[in-house]
């Protein structure tokens, strides 16, 4: 407390509220500033904190001349007006359209909560002209994923993801009813091909991981808080990645056929790609990137019309994929004919009786 500076007595109550005008008046203060506000010490500062936090004012702290600085996440109780003009609205809307994958999530609901307060100021006209734009572009996503039952671990996650608290999960490896336990750092969600994942340090995996949310059995917050480096850039984990695996990169070389060369020279499948063409009209894609599998996934689906010319092994492994499943459906084949063969004697038998 400052030399002469008259003592205060606060009920708890009164702390808060001296704390909450403190926060919204001030661009930040640490907890030492606010005991000597409030007269008393850090342990108690600290449990105040807690509870105008639990009130719903959204706290965020970052470290300044090696103090932890505490202050309102975006003013959060006393958010300013926010006008939009008509092209702005008309975005807003498409981007909603584009969110589909996040049914059945909390996401979801705060989105269309949103939209019903655009809806009760925009003149009816508008808005039904804005719906009709962005149903057109509603994408349609083939084995969409059923968030529901992790949608009641969002809750949890948006508050450490807001927060910077450490969590611990529950989580339930691919293919494995098992679940794990990892502890967390949570840094950003990733949406990927109508998937959510969340990516942070795992602690007691010693590195950064990637976590489905349909496969996280539970989560838990602490009240450990977590800083993330300022060199830290989401994009980097994944930029050597064709998807989300981040493994060896390897120098990709794929030909494509005359008939869909023009589909394939259109589109950006890698940065620093190098596109070629030769005299047959066929297209050659080259790039550098990592995930063996994501790769055979897409150079399968154009069938016959791709063929890999490199690396090695990425030929290698699409060949043994088509091997596997010309076998299977030749013995699909034989078993078809060995039980039409089976049913025409049992017939012609019947015939003779």
């Amino acid at each position: 407390m400052l030399k002469g500076k008259p003592a205060k007595k606060y009920s708890q109550a009164g702390r808060l509220h001296s704390i909450i005008r403190l926060l919204e008046t001030r661009r930040g203060l640490t907890l030492d500033e606010l005991a000597e506000e409030c007269d008393v010490d850090r342990r108690t500062i600290h449990r105040d904190l807690n509870a105008v936090e639990q009130a719903g004012y959204g706290l965020t702290t970052e470290w300044s001349g090696g103090k932890k600085v505490y202050s309102f996440l975006a003013r959060s109780r006393n958010l300013p007006p926010i006008t939009f003009t008509l092209p702005q609205l008309m975005s807003l809307y498409l981007l909603r359209s584009l969110g589909a994958h996040l049914a059945g999530t909390p996401f979801q609901a705060e989105i269309d909560e949103l939209f019903k307060s655009i809806h009760s100021v925009l003149p009816p006209r508008h808005a039904a002209h804005l719906e009709r734009i962005a149903r057109v572009s509603l994408p349609l996503l083939h084995g969409a994923r059923d968030y529901s039952p992790a949608a009641t671990f969002v809750a949890d996650l948006q508050k450490a993801l807001l927060q910077q608290y450490r969590i611990r999960l529950k989580y339930a490896k691919k293919g494995k009813d098992e679940a794990g336990d990892y502890e967390v750092d949570p840094y950003t969600l990733v949406f990927h091909k109508g998937g959510i994942y969340l990516l942070g340090i795992a602690h007691n995996r010693a590195g950064m991981r990637l976590f489905a949310l349909e496969r996280i059995r539970g989560i838990e917050v602490t009240r450990q808080r977590f800083e993330i480096p300022d060199s830290y850039q989401p994009e980097a984990h994944f930029s050597s990645a064709f998807g989300l695996v981040s493994d060896t990169p390897m120098k990709v070389q794929v030909r494509f056929s005359p008939e869909i060369a023009h589909t394939v020279k259109e589109r950006i499948w890698m940065p620093g790609q190098k596109i070629s063409n030769d005299a047959e009209g066929r297209v050659t894609v080259e790039f550098e990137a990592a995930g063996q599998m994501e790769l055979v996934s897409w150079i399968l689906s154009y069938g016959t019309h791709a063929e890999v010319l490199e690396p090695k092994e990425l030929r290698g492994e699409v060949k043994r994929q088509v091997k596997g499943m010309r076998e299977m459906y030749r013995g699909k084949e034989k078993e078809s004919e060995k039980a039409e063969k089976k049913g025409k004697r049992i017939s012609h038998t019947l015939d003779e009786k």
